[in-house]
């Protein structure tokens, strides 16, 4: 399902899903049923879509472009230490169509039910799209059309034993790749002390034959300040 399409030739259907687009005088007209939604839009002019993984925040509104990933079991980082886990992550696909490297997104759907939370105090903290993820010690198996294998690299900068439990990130900094078995996005975050952390991307692929997603907060000319995000209400 994942690729680039040319507008007359866009068709997909999986499982619940159905995407197509079909031609009509001097324009388009998008259709995506999934369960008991749907979308039309009418598109006018010849157009590439992009159907990727996108950053996990744009349903069911944008309203955070923080991601919260909750750890089922906390772990344990020894003083002035490395380690190197893997999480998931839950998956949004947007529709953009690309016209003389502008690009435009048209619509984003996802096989899961969204959940926000509150990360830090009622006066302060920020809303962030959270997930529960299970942590791994090598590259998990997982549906790639509903979570993402995140590689976390975890440097403990302290000289402290540090209890790692959860981790937040700007997903406007998230780099994501794809291929037709799996969604990847590669992390890092470096503890400063057991409360306070700072977290980021790195833009490279989980394996060698993945292609980059379009990422939104660029389609949508978003400018951006940063990528870091500091956790400074606990780790």
């Amino acid at each position: 399902m994942y690729g680039v399409y040319r507008l007359e030739d866009l068709s997909i259907e999986f499982q619940e899903l159905r995407i197509k687009a079909e031609e009509d005088n001097d324009f388009y007209r998008y259709f995506r049923t999934f369960r008991d939604s749907k979308v039309e839009k009418l598109i006018f002019g010849d157009a590439e879509v992009y159907v990727n993984p996108v950053e996990p925040v744009n349903l069911p509104k944008n309203i955070t472009n923080y991601l919260y990933i909750g750890f089922r079991k906390p772990v344990l980082i020894a003083p002035v230490s490395k380690a190197e886990i893997y999480l998931t992550f839950p998956i949004e696909i947007g529709v953009i169509i690309k016209k003389n490297g502008e690009f435009e997104d048209i619509d984003v759907f996802s096989f899961l039910n969204a959940k926000y939370t509150l990360y830090g105090e009622p006066k302060g903290g920020v809303i962030s799209r959270y997930w529960e993820s299970e942590v791994f010690g090598k590259i998990p198996e997982v549906e790639p059309f509903k979570e993402g294998i995140m590689k976390l690299r975890i440097s403990n900068l302290s000289n402290s034993w540090c209890e790692v439990s959860k981790a937040v990130f700007d997903v406007y900094g998230m780099k994501i790749y794809y291929n037709k078995n799996a969604v990847s996005s590669i992390a890092e975050m470096r503890i400063h002390s057991r409360r306070v952390a700072d977290t980021s991307f790195f833009d490279e692929p989980l394996f060698g034959d993945m292609e980059k997603s379009i990422e939104l907060y660029s389609a949508r000319t978003i400018p951006i300040l940063s990528t870091k995000f500091t956790m400074e209400w606990g780790i």
